[in-house]
């Protein structure tokens, strides 16, 4: 057989390898993209957020949520915190399409050599795509699907607009969805006053929420931070000597100031009681409601401390004591202790918690679904009323002597 022969043999077998495989990327893709959501629902975005309680002057006396999420526009957000994350994440993202072949390629040599996935290579556009409209399963047909929905979204969205559901989204840790519920959490400011320093903190988050966080393990937060400062120098958006000075900041951690108002308790429970029977738990735990209470909270205070000191005085005058569950062998005598119940020990709003006095050498009852409560006025043998969250009632004959 003549090389010339054997050449073109080769070359219609190749071709027949490399239309089959094309023959059937396009067959998976068909039948992949046929079962994708669609990305038009992301123009309506609308994830969880914060349901606030506000006393009668405005101030935020309760916070309701399933994810401490507030929506910020683009606008609103450091330009500095922009480029941080971009930097740090997929410094390609004003030039792809949606997907960096470049990175993906890098990512499989990596998860090859490692016999699994260990890296995703996936752009900002590929994590919203898996945030919003996957699940979370790390497996090599997700990658395919991504790459789909992300090409897609680069068509119907800008990269403002992608940028604005990316940096609301991402979870940054201790509860924090997105930039603004993480710069309270962390630095107790709204987003738009970060620091350079803060900036990077908060871009070296989204690969580790836990290994990198400031609070657990700083140095490891700092080290991350220089790589984000390092990133943004070689993409040219800060000169060195201000990424060296960022780096060389204090870094100041302050939790958020988190709305705990004595003697504000008990009232919000009954808000949150009426918020969910009359628009459900969904609603107030997810649908960002801002409720106007007629709560003063001076006056509440003021009349929860009268409260408590009158019932001081009654108790001393009146002698009330609640069981302790110590009997003295010698004396015989049931020991007798003071019992006051705080927020949030104390039982549910409108239960009264029952237990059983009697005199006796010995007392035996099942403590199982059964509580001894503060003091309340005797009625028989018994304290208070029948529980809801009790088992039956208990009697005298409960006694054994």
């Amino acid at each position: 057989m003549s090389l010339s022969k054997l050449l073109r043999i080769l070359l219609l077998v190749a071709a027949g390898l490399l239309g089959s495989m094309i023959l059937c990327l396009l067959g998976a893709y068909l039948y992949v993209s046929a079962r994708l959501p669609k990305v038009e629902t992301l123009a309506d975005y609308r994830p969880p957020v914060i349901t606030r309680i506000l006393g009668d002057d405005g101030a935020l006396i309760a916070e309701l949520y399933r994810e401490r999420r507030i929506l910020v526009p683009v606008s609103s957000m450091p330009r500095q915190l922009i480029e941080a994350f971009v930097a740090a994440e997929d410094s390609k993202f004003y030039h792809h399409q949606g997907v960096d072949l470049g990175s993906i390629a890098r990512a499989a040599l990596k998860n090859i050599r490692a016999g699994g996935i260990v890296q995703g290579g996936s752009t900002i556009t590929q994590q919203v795509a898996k945030s919003l409209l996957l699940t979370p399963e790390r497996k090599f047909s997700r990658k395919f699907k991504e790459a789909i929905l992300a090409w897609r979204m680069e068509q119907h969205l800008t990269k403002e607009e992608i940028l604005y559901l990316y940096l609301n989204q991402i979870y940054l840790g201790h509860g924090a969805y997105g930039v603004q519920a993480a710069a309270e959490n962390y630095f107790a400011k709204n987003v738009e006053e970060l620091t350079l320093a803060e900036c990077a903190i908060l871009a070296g988050l989204p690969q580790a929420p836990s290994r990198y966080s400031p609070y657990r393990h700083l140095k490891k937060a700092k080290d991350r931070q220089r790589y984000v400062l390092q990133r943004m120098t070689q993409e040219g958006y800060i000169p060195a000597d201000a990424a060296a000075q960022a780096f060389s900041e204090e870094l100041v951690i302050l939790p958020r100031n988190k709305p705990q108002i004595p003697g504000a308790a008990y009232f919000t429970e009954q808000v949150r009681r009426y918020l969910e029977q009359t628009f459900g738990s969904e609603q107030i735990l997810t649908g960002g409601l801002e409720v106007h209470t007629t709560m003063n909270l001076a006056m509440q205070q003021a009349a929860q401390q009268a409260v408590r000191n009158n019932l001081r005085r009654h108790d001393r005058r009146q002698g009330y004591r609640g069981p302790l569950r110590t009997l003295d062998k010698q004396e015989q005598e049931l020991f007798l202790t003071e019992q006051t119940a705080t927020w949030p020990e104390a039982p549910p709003v409108g239960e009264r918690l029952e237990g059983l006095l009697v005199k006796g050498s010995k007392q035996n009852l099942d403590g199982a679904n059964r509580f001894l409560h503060r003091p309340h006025t005797p009625q028989g043998n018994h304290l208070g009323r029948q529980s809801s969250s009790c088992g039956r009632r208990p009697t005298g004959k409960d006694r054994q002597r």
